[in-house]
């Protein structure tokens, strides 16, 4: 495996970090700009609303740049967000630094994955693009705690600081490692790439996506104010929560990963019924330590086995002009981090606890659940069709023949 994935790897690892650490640091950024913690969860879903318009739209400007300075570009870009983060005086300028971090995102690894494909030998393609992922996975296992721990000491105006200088070590090593790489032929047919959203199945697993993956964010963007009011736990120990969290997210993108392809709908079902449980589950297990820590794990595992069925549905629905797809799908993970993160602080604001959104958790991933049985039987509906229309055509063919004269 070359050096230049080391380098896609790390600015991965900072733009995981980025978006996760800020869960962990709300009440302190709240505390600081004299916000309530449900106006400070705009960050969270100001980043992801930017992750869903910036993925489909510097996907697109991205195949008119060749992609070693479109992946510079979009680190800068990072870079950029990230000091306006840390050194924003104001809170609504530093929901405008989350944003410009996010427009990025998408982009960053969906062209990053084409990137590292090309970088090897056709039967090290898969392997190469998941050690481009793995930054982002260890970014929840190692940058978000580590990130919260540093915001609680030092300050998140630090966390942002170190977040902005992985960027600039990720920019390097693509300016020193990723070699040049020629420009798509004929880029993008946007026409046709946009053609795959009148696939109902595509825009199926679309929604499958945001109401999924959504349930997961509701729980966790309020994680930090429900372990410490509600479980019990000192400041300092959620850090150590988010480590459960994200080695459950380690697990559940390994075993998603390796189950999608042999039972990639029964593997939905599954995931997204017992997550819908295990979110609605937390309204009680909160309020103890140990089954606190126990949901975590399973939120994260849950919810991120999801991931890779739902990425390989869309790739599948839209083989012809998968690009736009794609990247709009990473969007609709995003979409669903917002949704989730207005509706839980909205059930805060109401004054139903630190464990309601645990509730809109539920609800979003047993809708997921619903739309995921209504795909499935529209494809078996569909191959019933296609099964049964095959014999008639058998027969018509060989009625065809029968009729033709012996003369012939």
């Amino acid at each position: 495996m070359p050096l230049a994935l080391l380098a896609l790897a790390v600015g991965a690892f900072g733009i995981g970090t980025t978006e996760f650490v800020i869960m962990g640091l709300l009440p302190e950024v709240a505390g600081d700009y004299g916000v309530t913690i449900p106006t400070a969860g705009f960050l969270v879903t100001g980043y992801a609303l930017g992750v869903v318009l910036g993925a489909p739209l510097m996907t697109v400007l991205g195949t008119r740049i060749p992609r070693k300075r479109m992946l510079m570009l979009l680190m800068g870009l990072f870079i950029a967000g990230n000091v306006l983060s840390a050194l924003a005086p104001a809170f609504e300028l530093m929901l405008a630094g989350r944003v410009v971090a996010s427009l990025a995102h998408g982009a960053f690894f969906g062209i990053g994955a084409v990137v590292a494909a090309e970088l090897v030998a056709p039967e090290k393609k898969a392997g190469a693009i998941a050690m481009m992922f793995t930054g982002l996975t260890v970014a929840n296992v190692v940058g978000v705690p580590l990130g919260t721990l540093v915001g609680q000491t030092l300050g998140w105006r630090v966390t942002f600081l170190i977040v902005a200088a992985l960027g600039v070590v990720g920019l390097l090593g693509i300016a020193r490692l990723v070699p040049e790489l020629p420009r798509p032929e004929g880029g993008v047919r946007v026409r046709k790439e946009l053609a795959a959203f009148r696939n109902v199945q595509v825009l199926l697993a679309m929604a499958m996506t945001v109401l999924g993956f959504g349930g997961v964010f509701a729980a966790i963007t309020y994680i930090t104010p429900m372990m410490t009011e509600v479980a019990g736990f000192a400041d300092t120990s959620v850090t150590w929560l988010l480590v459960l969290f994200g080695l459950g997210m380690v697990a559940g993108n390994l075993v998603g990963g390796r189950l999608a392809d042999r039972a990639l709908m029964p593997l939905l079902y599954v995931s997204l019924g017992a997550l819908a449980v295990v979110l609605a589950t937390f309204t009680l297990t909160a309020h103890s330590k140990a089954g606190a820590a126990v949901t975590v794990v399973l939120i994260g595992a849950l919810g991120f086995a999801t991931v890779p069925p739902l990425q390989k549905r869309v790739l599948d629905q839209a083989a012809g002009a998968p690009t736009l797809a794609s990247a709009v799908n990473i969007g609709a993970f995003n979409l669903g981090n917002a949704l989730a993160a207005w509706l839980g602080g909205l059930v805060i604001a109401a004054g139903l606890g630190w464990t309601a959104p645990n509730w809109v958790g539920a609800a979003l991933a047993a809708s997921a659940l619903l739309l995921a049985l209504v795909s499935g039987a529209l494809e078996r509906r569909s191959a019933g069709r296609g099964a049964a229309s095959a014999p008639v055509a058998a027969g018509a063919a060989s009625g065809a023949r029968a009729s033709v004269p012996a003369h012939h």
